[in-house]
């Protein structure tokens, strides 16, 4: 019975994912570009011409939110690694990012929120106040920490549909999403830099923003509505924690003799299976040092035989470090001092 049981889950795992999941994926990433292209394309203009700011002032804002909404996703990406998932850090950013959005638009609509209108650098123009402007700023901070969740996760999220323990069939499935997905940014963005700023800039500032925001409503009501569809990884732990970890480890056990056998260094595809997915990464004969994390010594595993990650790692989690280090240019030096120094 317990056989059967474990059959039926395997079967309805089998259900999810696949072809059956893109139009989810790919209306919500065309509704999210859009929304984001629409909003920030023509916002100096509105700095300028609504608050009443210097175009340097203006650019500097501008510059710096950008900046913001680039650093974010280091750690929307710790977030859904760690214990979110892909898929809640996604919906959550997406519903923090339409947060903002409401508050830039509102902001645009309500008068009290803004300057009145005046002739730009006209003696009668003044600039919007401290108030409107921490209005303003509050709900571009709310983008920015919005994205953070949006841009690391989705082109990931929907690889995970193919996942490559599947049928073969679903590998060219693979290839098709991202074709679509580049194809649907690109289209998104073109959309919205002709209609979104046309209305900006010929109807009004409010419904010019209200349209972005209806369309980052409509992708989080689409990526919702096919919840039940996806495959859902299990977070796998931060990246930055596994390296850390192998660092330490490899740092405390640096005088232990390693193996002659690269087989006898450690290794649990049990304690790897949320992380390899795509496949263990076999041993390598680069950056050698590292492999003292892997190498099993008194007291590195509990009663219940599962490991302490801070002095033993295993192998796959080794090479995953290696991986890493290799796309540094000095991997190269620094596997070379590692080799000069055991002679």
């Amino acid at each position: 019975m317990a056989g059967n049981g474990k059959v039926e889950v395997e079967k309805e795992e089998l259900k999810k994912g696949g072809l059956r999941t893109m139009p989810f994926v790919l209306a919500s990433e065309l509704c999210d570009r859009f929304a984001l292209a629409g909003f920030n394309a023509n916002m100096v203009q509105y700095l300028q011409n609504e608050l009443h700011l210097h175009l340097v002032q203006a650019t500097n804002t501008l510059n710096f939110f950008g900046g913001t909404a680039c650093l974010t996703p280091i750690v929307g990406a710790l977030i859904a690694d760690s214990f979110a998932g892909r898929f809640w850090t996604i919906a959550a950013g997406s519903f923090i990012y339409l947060l903002g959005m409401i508050g830039v638009t509102v902001s645009a609509i309500l008068p009290g929120l803004r300057p009145p209108p005046c002739e730009l650098k006209s003696e009668t123009c003044h600039r919007a106040t401290t108030c409107q402007l921490l209005v303003f700023y509050g709900s571009l901070l709310l983008t920015a920490a919005g994205s953070g969740g949006i841009r690391p996760c989705v082109v990931a999220f929907g690889a995970d549909q193919f996942e490559l323990d599947r049928p073969m069939a679903q590998h060219g499935g693979r290839r098709s999403f991202f074709n679509l997905y580049f194809f649907s940014m690109g289209f998104s963005t073109l959309l919205a830099l002709t209609v979104a700023v046309y209305v900006q800039d010929n109807v009004g500032w409010g419904l010019g923003f209200g349209i972005p925001s209806i369309a980052m409503f409509v992708s989080i009501v689409v990526l919702v509505a096919g919840y039940p569809l996806y495959i859902r990884r299990k977070p796998g732990g931060s990246t930055l924690t596994r390296v850390t970890q192998v660092l330490v480890a490899a740092v405390r056990k640096r005088k232990i003799q390693l193996p002659a056998d690269a087989n006898l260094l450690y290794q649990d595809k049990e304690l790897d299976a949320d992380i390899s997915t795509a496949g263990r990464i076999l041993h390598s004969d680069h950056l050698t040092f590292f492999d003292h994390a892997a190498v099993v010594t008194d007291g590195d595993l509990a009663e219940t035989g599962r490991p302490n990650p801070w002095r033993l790692s295993t192998v796959h989690r080794v090479e995953e470090l290696k991986s890493i280090l290799r796309i540094l240019p000095l991997w190269r030096s620094m596997d070379l001092a590692w080799t000069m120094a055991k002679v």
